[in-house]
C-alpha cells in the first residue's frame, strides 16, 4: 500500500515537473517572440496608429478642404450620410464580389500549384518555383496597366487572339460594361497573387508528416480520402494565414480599379471612393468616415476568419 502511494506521489511529481518546464519554454519562446517582433511591432504602430486616429477624429466633423473655417463637428453624422447612400452600398458590394471570387479562386489555384512544386523532382523545383512567383514579384501597377492595354479596344490584343470564342469580337469594349469589367479586374488580381497563395500553402504541405499519408495509402485511403482527412486539418493553420492576408489585400484593392476603370460601370470599390470623397470632392470628413468604415470591415473580415478557422496555435507548431 505505501508503495502503492509513493509510485502515485512519484508520478504526480513527475507530471508537474513536466508542466512546469513546457510551461517555461512556452515563456521563454513567447519572450523570445516578442524580442524578435517588438521592433518592427513599435515601429509599424507608430507610423499606422497616427493615420488611424486622425481619420476617426476628422470623421467626426464637417470638414471640407475648400472651406477650412466652416469645420463643424457633427458626432456619427457623416456616418449616417454614408450608410443611407446607395453609392456607398454598392461599392461594398463590388468589393465584396472581387474579395470573394478572387479568395476562392486563388485558394484553389494556388493550391494545385503548391502540389506541383511540393512534388516536383528536385532539379526542376527551384526553377519552377521563380516561375510561378514571377507574375508576383510585379508591381500592382505595371501588372494593372499590362492588363488593361491587353483587352483595350484600340491597343489590345486580346479580341483579335480570342476572336473565335463566342462573345467576343474586334468590337467588344471590356471596359463599357459592369460584368466584363469586373471579370477583368478579378483576373487580373488573380493572375498576380495566386503566387502568393501558392507560397503560403507550400509552406503548410511542407508541415504535414510524410508517414500520416503513406499509412493512409497503405489503409486503402483514396486519394481525395487523403486530401480531405490527412492532408488538408493539418495544414488548416496555413490555409487560414492564406485565407486571412489574401481577404484583408483583396478588401482594400485600388490600383487595379483605378487603372482599369476609373470606378465608372458600376466597379466602383470602398477605397476608390475614400479616395474620391476625400481627394476629389476635398471631404475629408466623408472621406475619413468611409475610410474608418472599411478599417472596420478589415476587422470584421479577421474575427470571422480567426473564428471559422480555430486554429490551435500551439497544436500547430507542434504541441509546444
Amino acid at each position: 500500500m505505501t508503495a502503492t502511494v509513493n509510485t502515485r506521489t512519484g508520478a504526480r511529481t513527475q507530471a508537474k515537473a513536466a508542466q512546469e518546464r513546457g510551461s517555461a519554454r512556452t515563456r521563454a519562446e513567447r519572450r523570445l517572440g516578442w524580442l524578435l517582433a517588438g521592433p518592427a511591432f513599435v515601429v509599424m504602430l507608430a507610423v499606422t496608429l497616427y493615420p488611424i486616429l486622425q481619420a476617426l477624429f476628422d470623421s467626426l466633423f464637417k470638414f471640407r478642404l475648400t472651406a477650412p473655417d466652416d469645420r463643424r463637428f457633427i458626432g456619427l453624422g457623416n456616418y449616417g450620410v454614408i450608410l443611407s447612400d446607395g453609392v456607398f452600398w454598392q461599392a461594398l458590394g463590388v468589393t465584396l464580389l472581387i474579395t470573394v471570387v478572387t479568395v476562392v479562386v486563388e485558394l484553389v489555384l494556388g493550391f494545385a500549384l503548391a502540389l506541383v512544386m511540393h512534388k516536383a523532382l528536385k532539379a526542376v523545383r527551384g526553377w519552377l518555383r521563380t516561375a510561378i512567383l514571377v507574375p508576383y514579384g510585379i508591381i500592382t501597377v505595371v501588372s494593372a496597366f499590362a492588363w488593361f492595354y491587353a483587352f483595350d479596344i484600340n491597343s489590345g490584343f486580346v479580341n483579335h487572339w480570342f476572336d473565335w470564342v463566342p462573345g467576343i469580337g474586334p468590337d467588344l469594349n471590356w471596359f463599357a460594361q459592369t460584368g466584363t469589367s469586373l471579370s477583368v479586374i478579378i483576373a487580373s488580381e488573380i493572375w498576380k497573387t495566386t503566387p502568393f497563395i501558392s507560397l503560403l500553402l507550400l509552406a503548410g504541405l511542407a508541415q504535414v508528416p510524410d508517414e500520416l499519408t503513406e499509412a493512409a495509402e497503405v489503409d486503402g485511403a483514396t486519394w481525395w480520402e487523403r486530401m480531405s482527412r490527412v492532408i488538408l486539418p493539418n495544414m488548416k493553420a496555413a490555409i487560414m494565414v492564406a485565407v486571412l492576408f489574401r481577404a484583408l489585400d483583396a478588401f482594400r484593392i485600388f490600383d487595379n480599379v483605378f487603372i482599369m476603370t476609373g470606378g465608372a460601370y458600376g466597379t466602383e470599390v470602398l477605397s476608390l471612393l475614400a479616395y474620391r470623397t476625400s481627394i476629389g470632392r476635398l471631404e475629408i470628413g466623408l472621406g475619413s468616415a468611409i475610410s474608418v468604415v472599411l478599417f472596420v470591415c478589415v476587422l470584421l473580415i479577421c474575427f470571422i476568419a480567426i473564428k471559422l478557422f480555430r486554429v490551435d496555435l500551439a497544436g500547430a507548431r507542434g504541441g509546444r
